[in-house]
């Protein structure tokens, strides 16, 4: 896969300055000017009762997708669990590692360690929206994942299934990323929707502190012949200069 500039918002002052302070306000912003609140105070915190209930259903080694501050990956260190977190901003792997997780400044688009072998996939606090589209992002995870493993994906409070482009905002301080790039919404019956033309199997949704989960289990081994032999790359979620491998799960 070829490699290009990293997202406009990986390199954010707003977004490396919340990380560092531990606070907002933060905000996602479409060009129409609506807000998504980003809960900066609860990522850089440990992870709270409904983060372990999550981490409690993970099998096998993990792998965190848009780990941001690594308040899961330090946890399930932690557990003595084999965890990787993956991110785009350098800020938070910097975080993670600082917080004693494993972490890479990554794209999922990007080779990782460990392909095929993950025993779980987590897609936290909104991360079904990396790169914009959902079917992509299914698809890529499925090739990282071990025959019949998880994907554990946090979804919209509500019923949407959108697209759009967004920048990471601060409008207290009036400043923003600088670019905007490709995210995506999803409620449950939306990734649902997508899941089941995928052929992954779901087996739990549930509801807890007014968050939304569900956990998917990918096709079996039988059935991966029919996976794409290369995984399409969002151009939004590429990064400049990969750093080196972390330990991943053995064969």
């Amino acid at each position: 896969m070829s490699t290009a500039v990293s997202p406009p918002w990986a390199a954010s002052d707003p977004y490396a300055a919340a990380l560092r302070d531990g606070r907002g306000p933060l905000f996602l912003r479409r060009a129409d000017g609506w807000l998504l609140p980003l809960d900066v105070e609860r990522w850089c915190a440990r992870a709270d009762p409904v983060d372990l209930a999550v981490l409690d259903r993970c099998e096998g080694p993990v792998l965190d997708v848009g780990c941001g501050p690594g308040r899961l990956v330090a946890e399930l260190a932690a557990r003595g669990r084999t965890v990787l977190g993956v991110d785009v901003s350098e800020a938070a792997v910097g975080h993670t590692v600082r917080r004693g997780g494993q972490a890479l400044r990554r794209s999922v688009f990007e080779p990782l360690p460990g392909e095929g072998r993950w025993g779980t996939v987590l897609l936290m606090d909104g991360n079904i929206g990396i790169g914009g589209d959902p079917r992509t992002l299914l698809e890529r995870v499925g090739t990282l994942l071990a025959p019949g493993g998880l994907l554990i994906a946090e979804t919209a409070p509500v019923d949407v299934d959108e697209r759009a482009e967004v920048q990471v905002v601060d409008v207290v301080h009036g400043c923003g990323s600088g670019g905007a790039f490709p995210w995506a919404r999803l409620g449950t019956p939306a990734l649902l929707r997508y899941a089941g033309r995928a052929r992954w199997r779901a087996v739990r949704q549930w509801t807890a502190g007014g968050r939304r989960f569900v956990v998917l289990r990918s096709r079996s081994a039988s059935s991966r012949a029919e996976t794409p032999k290369r995984t399409a790359v969002i151009s939004s979620q590429r990064v400049r200069k990969p750093s080196g491998d972390s330990p991943a799960p053995s064969r």
